[in-house]
């Protein structure tokens, strides 16, 4: 137990932080006992406004109350608990945060709005029966890129899948990959890394596939190629796959507008087409990802260009169907 008296001020900031909000105070009474019994601090009633005005010179908005004992409360945070819970909700919502991981976070957010609180945001928190991976090292692969990308240097790395037997397999035969790192992207539930390889392609890895966190190597990055819009890129991508654009004709009845607009943005070209139905027109990276979300729209999306789409579209449905 720390009795330093220079420290109290700082004691004092704590509870204030932990334990007031707008509809919560405590007493000069209460703080002073606080102070003593949880830091063994000795405080005066004196003392407590006095180190109160320094709190408030600080920044912290303190609020005092004249009554039989004066009550004070802090009545402003950095977040608000709406935008704690809204943090909370992301993290929960995180496929690639760990279960485990989750749990810690969402209890430093909670922290954050203080123990009152903090009670309603466990009330109203509604954490469903969502998937999570189990990739603890995560946090330590995050930094790791981070650290690569603000260096400029490559990294490298192993990549894993998991076989039939929901064992993890390294890919790319067991040899580590070794890529230039440039961005990192939150895409749809997962968290992914755009960069280039040696052979100066550009490549996306999803961060909880990879092993552990990365080497961090002596070489200079790679840059990105002159002629590669990565804003482009993540505009068309589906889920990250693929990185050649093609612009497609899309003809898509009336009622799926928020649709269109959820996946595309608002900038999308659009043109009336008949009394049912509207055309888009817009470019993606064609592939399993995007003809599996056409198809999710049961007919009320119809590619009707470029042709080698539309085939390749119509030999995925085929095969589909050859194995009912």
């Amino acid at each position: 137990m720390d009795t330093d008296p220079k420290l109290r001020p700082l004691y004092l900031a704590q509870i204030l932080y932990e334990r007031t909000d707008e509809d919560h105070y405590l007493t000069t009474a209460q703080l002073m006992e606080i102070l003593e019994k949880e830091y063994g601090i000795k405080a005066h009633r004196q003392t407590i406004p006095a180190d109160v005005a320094a709190l408030r010179s600080f920044g912290m908005e303190i609020q005092e109350v004249m009554s039989s004992q004066k009550r004070y409360n802090l009545i402003s945070r950095e977040y608000d608990i709406a935008e704690i819970k809204l943090l909370i909700d992301a993290v929960e919502s995180s496929k690639f945060i760990t279960k485990k991981k989750s749990e810690e976070l969402v209890a430093k957010l909670s922290k954050m709005a203080g123990r009152n609180q903090a009670e309603q945001l466990g009330r109203n928190i509604s954490a469903e029966d969502r998937i999570k991976y189990d990739n603890e090292s995560i946090y330590l692969i995050i930094d790791g890129i981070n650290e690569a990308i603000n260096a400029g240097k490559k990294i490298s790395f192993l990549y894993f899948k998991y076989d039939v037997r929901k064992e993890p397999k390294l890919r790319n035969d067991g040899k580590p990959w070794v890529f230039s790192p440039h961005k990192l992207v939150w895409n749809g539930d997962f968290y992914y890394m755009v960069g280039v390889f040696d052979s100066k392609k550009i490549g996306t890895f999803r961060l909880d596939r990879i092993m552990k966190r990365p080497d961090i190597l002596e070489e200079d990055a790679l840059p990105f190629p002159a002629d590669f819009d990565f804003e482009k890129h993540l505009q068309t991508s589906f889920r990250m796959f693929g990185t050649k654009y093609t612009t497609v004709d899309l003809i898509c009845a009336n009622d799926l507008m928020d649709a269109i607009l959820d996946k595309f943005g608002k900038d999308v070209t659009t043109y009336a087409y008949d009394m049912e139905n509207f055309r888009v027109e817009t470019d993606v990276v064609p592939g399993t990802v995007f003809y599996s979300w056409v198809f999710g729209f049961a007919g009320k999306v119809v590619i009707n260009g470029p042709a080698e789409v539309k085939e390749q579209y119509k030999e995925m449905v085929l095969k589909a169907a050859e194995r009912l």
